[in-house]
């Protein structure tokens, strides 16, 4: 018996602190709001360029655990850096709904230009699934700008 329960109790460990690194591994709402408005800051100071660029690099700052800060113009309604999918840049997004037909980029603009910062819950999937999961994603419109910085998590 106790040869038995030796290797289980090592596996359960394994996996018990497998679950624990992975939990460890996604981003709070926190994260999201800060980052998003650490982007929206460095606009001012560095031009909105330079924080786009960086923006747009997977290594950079603007990318932590699972997610990432993406930057969407909110008159043209043209994605301005993505780093995850950088096939986004340029494309025009305003009329993508989710599965249940929420045009939820419109809902960022509306969020951004009315309150300045928000929240907007939406259907779509986690990377690398098929299946939609329910996500929420803080935009943050930047001051003097018509550009909204945003992060989200899925729930």
């Amino acid at each position: 018996m106790k040869k038995f329960s030796l290797p289980v109790m090592a596996v359960l460990m394994v996996l018990f602190f497998a679950v624990e690194v992975f939990a460890a591994e996604s981003a709070t709402k926190e994260e999201c709001i800060a980052k998003s408005k650490e982007a929206g800051a460095l606009v001012e100071k560095e031009g909105l360029d330079s924080v786009l660029k960086k923006i747009q690099d997977k290594d950079g700052p603007f990318v932590w655990k699972d997610t990432y800060v993406f930057a969407f113009d909110m008159e043209s309604g043209v994605m301005l850096a993505h780093p995850i999918k950088p096939k986004l840049v340029g494309r025009m997004l305003k009329g993508l709904k989710d599965i249940n037909g929420k045009m939820f980029f419109i809902e960022y603009i509306n969020v951004a230009r009315e309150k300045g910062e928000g929240w907007v819950d939406y259907m779509w999937p986690k990377p690398g699934e098929k299946k939609h999961s329910p996500k929420s994603t803080y935009v943050y419109k930047v001051p003097g700008e018509n550009v909204l910085m945003a992060a989200g998590i899925y729930k």
